[in-house]
């Protein structure tokens, strides 16, 4: 689960940006059915040209998740003692490593897996949740959260929930810890050699 989850319930609602009008669940059932039938006959090629594979998600991705606002979340009290060209590197960094680290397990994607749940929320607010379960190939289930924020464009996801556990709040911890251990300046290099960035050029 862990190895595809993140990626494609957040490919999942970045396909849902077109349908903005639409309720929160409808987002998420169109954007099934859609990365479903990009994949479609594509996934053993897919599987041996991972770059081309990474542009296809990233073209899917980058113009429906909230980057700037899951990197907030996620740097917390650093974010506001990063200077402007720290926080626009860690944005491009972490979305790219999170990219490359899970976009490999989306291949394993089937849309018959995920069953969205009624709606509970209140589509009048600027934040809202979208609850779903996941088929696992042992017969059990898993809980998935969409955490979605209200912007111009429409819904953009900034966070998924696995079984209560925050992916956005766990880098949060991850990164606090890392930071205090080096320098937030240190994380955003190796965030962007994970992501192929590099090589990072010294902070002015």
């Amino acid at each position: 689960m862990r190895k595809w989850s993140l990626l494609l319930v957040w490919l999942t609602m970045g396909f849902g940006a077109a349908y903005a009008e639409d309720s929160p669940n409808a987002v998420i059932e169109s954007s099934v059915k859609l990365l479903a039938e990009e994949l479609d006959g594509r996934k053993e090629e897919l599987a041996e040209n991972r770059q081309e594979l990474y542009d296809i998600i990233d073209g899917i991705l980058m113009p429906r998740f909230d980057r700037r606002f899951a990197a907030q979340v996620v740097l917390a009290k650093h974010w506001r003692t990063a200077s402007e060209e720290q926080q626009a590197r860690f944005i491009e960094a972490f979305y790219r490593a999170l990219l490359r680290k899970y976009s490999d397990g989306i291949l394993e994607f089937d849309p018959d897996m995920i069953t969205v749940l009624p709606f509970r929320g209140d589509e009048t607010k600027k934040r809202t949740r979208v609850r779903s379960t996941v088929a696992l190939d042992d017969g059990s289930t898993v809980s998935v959260d969409y955490e979605l924020v209200k912007r111009k464009a429409g819904w953009l996801v900034f966070n998924v929930v696995i079984e209560g556990v925050s992916y956005v709040r766990n880098f949060r911890a991850e990164l606090d810890s890392e930071i205090r251990a080096s320098s937030l300046e240190a994380v955003i290099q190796r965030l962007e050699g994970e992501a192929g960035i590099g090589p990072a050029q010294p902070a002015g």
